[in-house]
């Protein structure tokens, strides 16, 4: 029969691992435990944060990166997310209603294109783009209207829903909010990524860019030359390379003063650095 002292080293056994387990918990839930936070990507404007998977983050970045090439408005890029918000939860769907498919849902049938084409990003894009430059006054409407005119949808109000979000989405990826208000955690790659491989990528999404490589390793520096609309681009690139980090086997971005870097320092976002305001420069694994 166990005695007294054996029940209370007992009790205060069980209380002691209790503590334990509570603490891990809260720690985990806070995003600050032994635990990594998990791999995503998050956008903070005016006090509103959008939280992406890693999946919707590379093609949100896409879609704000097509509209930065092609020089339209914030308010573009944020009738587009708002679309696929609604119609794919920002993920490239190969099956829908009927006959849709891709991020926007777009209909072989209605025109959209063939199954191939719509199920490639860079081209449901810009033709969701191609659409939407065609509604006159569409800079101006409430994003709702305007991604009714292009998609025709049986639930006009339903883009209203996501307006907000891909207000605040669109102006940290097109660099509208810059400072580093996008960011992700992202796991240290294991493989080893390419100059060009990444540049091709960039350059893909963005057009022809200033790439120089830097240093002896396969990294190298985007420079983005401030103009009228500030270091907006740079901004816009640096988002991009943070959604595509894992893709490329990206270990470090810097711009305009700030450095981030993936594996557990990701978790702490951009920190200040000495990082130049005219060069996004890169570091590969």
């Amino acid at each position: 029969m166990p005695t007294r002292h054996g029940r209370r080293s007992g009790i205060f056994l069980f209380l002691a691992v209790v503590a334990v387990v509570a603490g891990v918990t809260v720690a985990v839930w806070r995003g600050t435990g032994p635990l990594p936070d998990p791999p995503g990507c998050t956008a903070t404007v005016a006090g509103r944060t959008v939280d992406l998977e890693p999946d919707q983050a590379r093609n949100a970045s896409l879609i704000a990166a097509i509209g930065v090439r092609r020089g339209l408005p914030a308010r573009a890029v944020s009738i587009a997310l708002a679309t696929a918000y609604q119609e794919s939860k920002i993920r490239n769907l190969a099956h829908g209603d009927r006959d849709s498919i891709g991020i926007f849902q777009q209909r072989p049938s209605q025109g959209w294109g063939t199954v191939a084409q719509i199920s490639d990003e860079y081209y449901s894009i810009n033709k969701f783009y191609d659409a939407l430059e065609k509604i006159d006054g569409y800079q101006t409407m409430r994003i709702t209207e305007a991604a009714q005119k292009v998609q025709r949808s049986g639930y006009p109000e339903a883009y209203e829903a996501h307006a907000p979000d891909a207000r605040a989405l669109a102006s940290a990826l097109t660099g509208y909010s810059p400072g580093g208000t996008f960011t992700c955690v992202a796991e240290q790659p294991d493989g080893r990524g390419t100059a060009a491989a990444a540049t091709a990528v960039l350059t893909k999404a963005y057009g022809p860019l200033d790439v120089a490589r830097t240093g002896s390793r396969q990294d190298f520096a985007v420079t983005v030359a401030a103009g009228q609309d500030g270091n907006r681009k740079g901004w816009s690139v640096a988002a991009y390379l943070l959604a595509h980090a894992d893709e490329l086997d990206v270990t470090e971005v810097s711009f305009d003063g700030r450095t981030w870097q993936t594996g557990d320092q990701s978790s702490d976002g951009w920190v200040s650095s000495d990082a130049s305001p005219t060069k996004v420069t890169v570091s590969l694994g």
